[in-house]
């Protein structure tokens, strides 16, 4: 961090898991991200390494395989990812969002099948909402999961699917009644080793491009109708809309530690690169720009240490993490952008971290919501003048 300054929701234990995350992040994930780049997705080993030494599903309870913990378990995690500058290992997705779905909504026989599986590591999670012809308007999607006795038949499309090459389980979003627009989407449980599953492209992005995201097709996928999130269909809609605050605290949190990331991987460099015979920093710009960037992570981690203690209490609500998820977006790509012109022709070149952040932060502004619809939100919760 730019100050040295511990989050006010950290306590002893979340710092050990911190030692433990940042050993495991530079020894496991670190020297790999060129290779994670190569092949478009991390080793598959990754998981299973995480999984022994306990670093997913931290906020799953113990009696489902998880840590029993809260969701600052996960934010120490996410935080030691990017402090190694790594976007290709979608744990946050697997532990911080697919997993809760489960928690909240599942049954206890779904719950036992597939939590001890995700916290060990030997399953790997997804979750499919974005189609090729919707993207933040869910209720417009048309992927299908129709009744057929003791079974639904799935059928359509998935883009931009996180996990989704190497997941062994992805929880779908489909209208099980196409007639109605919100209330007939729901959440049906795919195996991936299921008969009429397929799997698309990995996708060519300009950023994070070591992390896995492809294309799903459902070719009359048939599944138990016990598969079904949920007590009831048509309860799809209002999970996803319960779910979406904590994956968009997540992005928020990510942006905040890439603003940080940043800030360490660039001011090292202005100390250690020298023009016209002196440090890079010796130059009143370069101080200016530094103070810049520190100020800016420093008050955008002001903001996501309060909106995880509230999340922690129960408090956090949506037009908050709307805010949270729209301003440190929007503010890690300007602090980021800073930074790479402070590493002038060097900030250009993909090897370093710093052009890495530039185009793995881009996408921010667009998954978990666009910006456009955060700021939809949080204008429906403003105050009408008397």
């Amino acid at each position: 961090m730019p100050v040295n300054r511990r989050s006010p929701w950290m306590d002893q234990d979340l710092e050990d898991l911190r030692d433990l995350a940042r050993t495991f992040c530079e020894k496991e994930i670190k020297p790999n991200i060129e290779s994670f780049i190569a092949n478009k997705q991390v080793d598959r080993d990754l998981w299973r390494k995480a999984g022994e030494v306990g670093l997913l599903c931290l906020s799953v309870p113990e009696e489902y395989g998880g840590g029993g913990g809260t969701f600052a378990h996960e934010a120490v995690v996410i935080e030691e990812q990017a402090r190694v500058g790594d976007s290709s290992w979608g744990a946050p997705l697997h532990s911080g969002i697919v997993a809760h779905y489960l928690v909240a909504y599942g049954t206890e026989e779904q719950k036992q099948e597939w939590l001890p599986k995700m916290a060990s590591g030997e399953v790997v999670a997804a979750v499919a909402m974005t189609e090729p012809g919707t993207g933040s308007d869910l209720q417009s999607i048309t992927t299908k999961a129709i009744r057929d006795g003791d079974d639904y038949v799935v059928n359509g499309a998935k883009t931009f699917i996180t996990n989704g090459n190497q997941a062994d389980m992805v929880l779908v979003a489909v209208k099980t009644n196409p007639e109605e627009k919100g209330a007939g989407i729901s959440l049906v449980i795919v195996p991936t080793d299921t008969p009429g599953f397929r799997r698309g492209r990995v996708l060519n992005k300009i950023g994070m491009k070591g992390q896995d995201t492809c294309e799903l097709f459902f070719d009359d996928v048939r599944i138990p109708a016990t598969n079904l999130l949920g007590s009831q269909e048509g309860e799809g809609f209002v999970q996803l809309m319960l779910q979406l605050p904590q994956e968009r605290l997540i992005v928020a949190l990510g942006c905040v530690a890439a603003m940080e990331f940043a800030y360490a991987e660039t001011i090292a460099y202005v100390h250690s690169r020298t023009a016209f015979g002196r440090p890079v920093f010796g130059f009143q710009n370069t101080k200016f720009t530094m103070a810049e960037v520190a100020t800016e992570a420093r008050v955008a981690r002001s903001f996501i240490d309060e909106c995880i203690e509230l999340h922690i209490k129960g408090e956090l609500d949506i037009p908050t993490v709307a805010m949270a998820k729209y301003w440190c977006s929007e503010r890690a790509m300007k602090v980021v952008d800073k930074c790479v012109q402070m590493h002038g022709g060097y900030g250009y070149m993909e090897e370093y971290p710093i052009a890495r952040a530039f185009t793995d932060l881009r996408v921010q502004q667009i998954y978990a919501g666009t910006t456009e619809i955060m700021k939809e939100i949080i204008s429906r919760s403003l105050p009408v003048p008397a």
